[in-house]
C-alpha cells in the first residue's frame, strides 16, 4: 500500500493557535457572553481536541484528509468554540415553558412563584430591606416574622419557624426534640423521595435511634405503645405524600396518636410533607393534610413544604406550640438551616394571598390544579387555529387527545386531573426530534413523548406562554 504523502494528510503547523481563535470575528463576539478568561480556556480544549484529530488522521489517513487545509481547521476550530459557548450557556438556569403537563415539576424548580411574589422580589428583596429591621422602633427585628405571624394565622399554631426546605425542617425537629433517644414510626411511613432522600437517613443524621413500629400495610395503635421506654423522645407521624398504599390497610388517627404520645409525656411530630393550607378534594387531590387539622388534633410541631401544593417558593415550614418553636429557634443548627431575605419576600407574598382569599386568582399552582378539562379543550383548540395559519408547510401535525395530567413533587400521586393535550407528529421528523427542536428554541419548551408523538399540556403553560409555543412549534415546520 502506497504510503500518503505529507501534503495528503492535515499537519499539526496547520492547526490554528488558542491566539489565533481568540482574534476570529465569532470569538470577540462570545466574550461577552462567557467571558474573557473561561472562552480562553474553552479555545484551549477545542484547540487540543482538534490536535488529538489531526494526530490521528496522520496515522491513519482518510479519504478527505487532504481537504484539512489551515483555514478549514481554523473554521472548524470556530465552531466547536460556538457550539461549546452555546452548550455552556444553556447549562446555566434559564425559563423554559413547562407543557409537561405535571404541574409541580421537581426538574423545572416545582412551583412557579406569583405576579406578586416576584414583584415583591425584584422591588423589594433585592435592594436593603428590613429582613431583621424593626421600622417601628428603630431596632434589630425578627427574621422572618411577618411570614411567621401568617403562618400561625392560616395554621392556627401558636408560633412558626421557616428552614430552607422540609428534610431541614424534619432534621432540625429530630435533632432538638429527639437526639440520643428513640423515635417511634411507622414501617409503612419510611418513604424516600426524590435524589435518594430517606426519612431513616434524616433520621440517622439527627442522633435520635428509629424504632419501626407495625408492619408496611397495617400499623395499629397498640404497636406504638409497646414501643414506648424510657429512652423514647417522639412519636412521629410522615405522610407518605408521594405513593398510596390501598387495600387491607390499617393506621390510628392522628388524634389517637396525639393522645398516646402526650399521656406518656411526650411531644407529637408530624411530617406533613407536601401539606396543604385549604381542602383541594373538589379538584380530585385527596389524602393530602391540611396544616390547620393537625394543629387543630394536638400535634406540637408540624412540618410542610413551601414550594408544594402551597404555591410559593421552596422553604421547610414549621408550626406548632410556642415552647416547641422556641426550642428549634434557639438550637445553633437553626442558624445553618434559616432561609435568605429573597425567599421570606416570595413567602410572604405567597402567604398574604391566603390570607386576602385570593390565591386561586394569584398562585399559578392552584390555578393550574382548578383548571378544567373543558378549559384546556379550548385554548388547545385555539392554539391549533392559530398555528395552522402561520406554519409555512404541511409537515407539522397536530391534533387533539385526551389525557391526565399530573400533580408532581410528590405530592397528590392519586390525583386525577383530566386534560386535554396537543399531539404533535411530522411527516417526515420524528418525536424524538420534535422533542429536541422544541427544546433547543428560545425560550425552550418541555414536552413529552408518547406513543411516538410529541404531547404538549396547556395546563401548564400560561397564556402568555402561548404565543411562544406557536413561534416555537412554527419553526418546527
Amino acid at each position: 500500500m502506497t504510503k500518503p504523502s505529507p501534503s495528503q494528510t492535515p499537519s499539526l503547523r496547520s492547526l490554528p493557535s488558542v491566539d489565533a481563535l481568540l482574534r476570529t470575528e465569532r470569538a470577540r463576539a462570545l466574550k461577552s457572553i462567557v467571558g474573557a478568561r473561561r472562552l480562553a480556556a474553552i479555545a484551549r480544549e477545542v484547540t487540543d481536541e482538534l490536535r488529538l484529530e489531526v494526530r490521528q488522521t496522520a496515522s491513519t489517513p482518510t479519504p478527505d484528509a487532504a481537504s484539512i487545509s489551515r483555514d478549514g481547521l481554523l473554521a472548524e476550530a470556530t465552531r466547536r468554540l460556538e457550539v461549546a459557548c452555546g452548550r455552556e450557556s444553556s447549562s446555566g438556569m434559564r425559563r423554559v415553558i413547562n407543557a409537561t403537563g405535571v404541574i409541580l415539576h421537581t426538574n423545572l424548580g416545582r412551583a412557579p412563584l406569583s405576579d406578586e411574589a416576584r414583584r415583591a422580589i425584584a422591588v423589594d428583596a433585592t435592594r436593603y430591606c428590613t429582613l431583621e429591621y424593626d421600622l417601628e422602633n428603630g431596632s434589630r427585628g425578627r427574621r422572618g416574622s411577618r411570614v411567621e405571624q401568617l403562618l400561625c394565622e392560616l395554621t392556627g399554631a401558636e408560633a412558626a419557624l421557616v428552614v430552607n426546605n422540609c428534610a431541614a425542617a424534619a432534621l432540625l425537629v429530630l435533632s432538638v426534640l429527639a437526639r440520643e433517644g428513640e423515635t417511634i414510626v411507622s414501617r409503612g411511613e419510611l418513604v424516600e423521595i426524590g435524589g435518594d432522600f430517606r426519612v431513616p437517613d434524616v433520621m440517622a443524621a439527627s442522633g435520635t435511634t428509629m424504632v419501626e413500629v407495625g408492619t408496611t400495610n397495617r400499623t395499629r395503635l397498640s404497636d406504638y405503645q409497646k414501643a414506648l421506654n424510657d429512652k423514647t423522645r417522639l412519636i412521629m407521624r410522615v405522610h407518605t405524600s408521594n405513593y398510596r398504599i390501598v387495600g387491607f390497610t390499617n393506621t390510628p388517627a392522628l388524634r389517637e396518636l396525639v393522645e398516646l404520645a402526650h399521656s406518656a409525656g411526650l411531644p407529637f411530630y408530624e411530617d406533613a410533607g407536601s401539606g396543604a393550607l385549604l381542602d383541594l378534594n373538589a379538584y380530585g387531590l385527596t389524602g393530602e393534610p391540611i396544616i390547620s387539622d393537625s394543629i387543630a388534633a394536638g400535634a406540637d410541631v408540624v412540618s410542610f413544604s413551601g414550594d408544594k401544593l402551597l404555591g410559593g417558593p421552596q422553604a421547610g415550614l414549621i408550626v406548632g406550640s410556642a415552647p416547641v418553636i422556641d426550642s428549634l429557634r434557639s438550637h445553633p443548627l437553626y442558624r445553618a438551616l434559616r432561609t435568605d431575605k429573597l425567599v421570606l419576600t416570595a413567602l410572604e407574598a405567597t402567604l398574604s394571598a391566603y390570607s386576602r382569599e385570593t390565591h386561586f386568582d394569584e398562585l399559578p399552582t392552584l390555578q393550574m390544579i382548578a383548571l378544567s378539562q373543558d378549559e384546556i379543550r379550548g385554548r388547545a383548540e385555539e392554539l391549533i387555529a392559530r398555528v395552522s395559519q402561520i406554519i409555512s408547510s404541511d409537515g407539522l401535525i397536530l391534533e387533539l387527545i385526551e389525557g391526565e395530567s399530573a400533580v408532581g413533587g410528590g405530592s397528590a400521586p392519586t390525583a386525577n386531573l383530566k386534560t386535554v393535550l396537543i399531539a404533535l407528529s411530522h411527516t417526515r421528523l420524528s418525536a424524538e426530534a420534535i422533542e429536541g427542536a422544541l427544546r433547543r428554541f428560545n425560550p425552550p419548551v418541555i414536552a413529552r413523548i408518547a406513543e411516538a408523538k410529541v404531547l404538549l399540556d396547556l395546563r401548564t403553560v400560561t397564556a402568555a406562554e402561548e404565543a411562544e409555543v406557536m413561534r416555537a412549534l412554527a419553526a418546527i415546520s
